[in-house]
């Protein structure tokens, strides 16, 4: 039983219902100081090989931070976007932008610079905290003159000219009347108490994945942030203190932020990685063994390459975490299968950037066979009322698609500049998530689709693509969208872009709606999300241009084995009810 000495993280958070990540690491560092941070890189803000940190080092590492952004002159409550390459130091800088009371926006390094430039201009901000190479990326997309800009990676480097505020004299070329300051040169800033915004004060600031146009900025607040936390803070419960953590995340999510916010409050060593290329995640897994994983789905998918491995770098995995996108079963089962643990499982939760966790299910070695993978679980309780409506807004019958609504007290306050945008997905408090879905006669929640992927002659695109998945496991990657004729076509890749096998795919479409011709892209060539979701419109778009990437030959020999009925059939969700 929790006794309330070992509670005492989580009640002071819900009694306080703020969750300030100016103060995070500083917190942290004050209960478990030689708790240790693991990562596959250096810091690039810093001129230090070092990759291994305890929580007293990061804890300063911010607080100098925060200095720095002080003496460059960032005030209070400013927005200071903050655009670089991938690196754990992203987080740092966004604490410590919130530390000097300061609004961090983190826009993620995968963002075009056509892109990047439109959500400045929303911002109006005259701040961007950024490094040379993406620096040069935006200059070469237009002009954001009289923006000052703080470069992370400058004279401890190169050496350029500076002077004594740390300003560069040597502006390139396009950054005319662009004020370049070094925060290497600002190091030894006076540190300073921090600053804190009040409750419901925007405290950070991140976009949607971008999967349906320009992305929305989305504002968090230190109370919104909070109910986020708590339900996770109980959620992990299991794994406090001793048990290791891996975290291969988008750094600038909001989950991240709270992931972190979990895992610090507890003192839990962590390991984190910010390049999820296979031989780096290899390394860290063997390197630091941890007890607890957790990536976006589509990162496990990739991971089943380690699954078959005899002591391979996931036997020693008891818990594994998937949050952002439904998972497919396949991978659950290749996951569970690499794990040494008697019981080991795997928390599968299910939200969005605007809500945070909406519905949580644990999947392990004996509930994984019975469970189809459009189920999301169900509603977190106490945390998450979920509804599911016509598009009248009267709710439908359990095993009826519908719209899904939910009400949270972790919802973000708004869209910024696009309030209208925001309140439009409200109706009397209940907020429109964007997907189709229905509740079986348990109160489990199934996806069905997102509503602007909709395919008419289909009742379930995403369970479609499931049990094609299911029927070849040798596809890593599936989605079925419409063609230039508004036909469904499926857009497919291959574990290592072998051919498919066109005898093979044959078998499985058998008895499933009628579908174009496969289409095969290589894996690298699908346009995805800073969070590795699919962006199934632009697939839509480049379909039959001349952008399209090139296809792989599909396989000439014939077909190679027979296809198993899979147990879920066709996706046909009456029926699968």
């Amino acid at each position: 039983m929790m006794g309330a000495g070992a509670l005492a993280p989580i009640l002071r958070t819900a009694l306080r219902r703020t969750f300030r990540i100016g103060r995070m690491f500083e917190e942290a560092a004050r209960r478990n100081p030689a708790a240790t941070v693991k990562l596959d890189r250096p810091l690039s803000v810093l001129d230090s090989d070092q990759t291994t940190y305890d929580y007293d080092e990061l804890a300063d590492i911010v607080d100098d931070l925060a200095a720095r952004l002080r003496a460059a002159g960032v005030g209070r409550g400013e927005y200071v976007p903050v655009y670089k390459g991938l690196n754990f130091d992203l987080p740092l800088l966004a604490c410590a932008a919130a530390r000097a009371g300061a609004v961090p926006v983190m826009l993620s390094p995968a963002l075009d610079p056509s892109v990047v430039l439109i959500l400045l201009a929303r911002l109006s901000s005259p701040w961007i905290v950024t490094d040379t190479a993406q620096l040069a990326r935006l200059a070469g997309e237009g002009t954001f003159s009289g923006t000052k800009v703080l470069v992370t990676d400058g004279p401890a480097r190169s050496a350029p000219p500076s002077g004594l505020d740390g300003t560069r004299s040597d502006v390139p070329s396009g950054l005319d009347g662009t004020r370049l300051t070094d925060l290497a040169a600002l190091a030894g800033a006076p540190r300073r108490p921090p600053i804190d915004l009040p409750p419901d004060h925007a405290t950070l600031i991140t976009h949607s994945s971008g999967t349906t146009g320009v992305p929305k900025l989305m504002v968090h607040t230190t109370r919104t942030l909070s109910h986020r936390l708590l339900p996770q803070q109980l959620l992990a419960w299991p794994v406090r203190h001793r048990s290791r953590v891996l975290l291969a995340m988008s750094f600038v999510h909001s989950r991240f932020f709270n992931s972190l916010g979990v895992f610090l409050s507890y003192g839990n060593p962590l390991a984190v990685i910010s390049e999820t290329g296979l031989a780096t995640v290899r390394r860290m897994l063997s390197t630091t063994r941890p007890a607890l994983v957790e990536t976006h789905p589509n990162n496990f998918v990739l991971w089943e390459d380690f699954a078959d491995e005899i002591d391979g770098p996931l036997d020693g995995v008891r818990y594994y975490s998937s949050t952002f996108d439904a998972i497919h079963p396949g991978t659950v089962k290749k996951l569970l299968s690499a794990s040494r643990h008697r019981r080991p499982a795997l928390l599968q939760l299910f939200g969005q950037s605007e809500t945070g966790p909406l519905t949580g299910w644990l999947n392990t070695r004996r509930n994984v066979e019975r469970v189809d993978g459009r189920c999301i679980g169900y509603p977190l309780p106490g945390f998450v009322r979920l509804r599911v409506v016509d598009s009248s807004g009267r709710p439908v019958p359990r095993g009826t698609i519908g719209r899904l609504e939910v009400r949270t007290r972790g919802r973000v306050r708004t869209y910024l500049g696009e309030d209208e945008r925001f309140q439009s997905q409200l109706t009397d408090g209940w907020w429109y998530v964007g997907d189709m879905g229905w509740r079986d006669r348990a109160g489990r929640v199934h996806l069905a689709d997102r509503e602007v992927d909709k395919i008419s002659d289909i009742d379930s695109n995403l369970g479609l693509e499931d049990v094609l998945m299911e029927r070849l496991p040798e596809i890593s990657e599936l989605v079925v969208v419409p063609g230039r004729a508004g036909r469904p076509t499926p857009i497919l890749a291959t574990r290592h872009d072998r051919p498919l096998d066109r005898g093979r795919w044959a078998a499985a479409v058998a008895g499933l709606p009628g579908l174009e011709s496969p289409v095969q892209w290589h894996f690298a060539d699908f346009p995805r999300t800073s969070t590795w979701k699919i962006k199934r419109l632009e697939i839509r778009g480049l379909l039959g241009t001349e952008e399209e990437p090139p296809q792989v030959p599909p396989e000439s020999l014939p077909m190679t084995s027979q296809i198993p009925t899979t147990q879920s059939g066709a996706p046909n969700v009456d029926k699968s009810l």
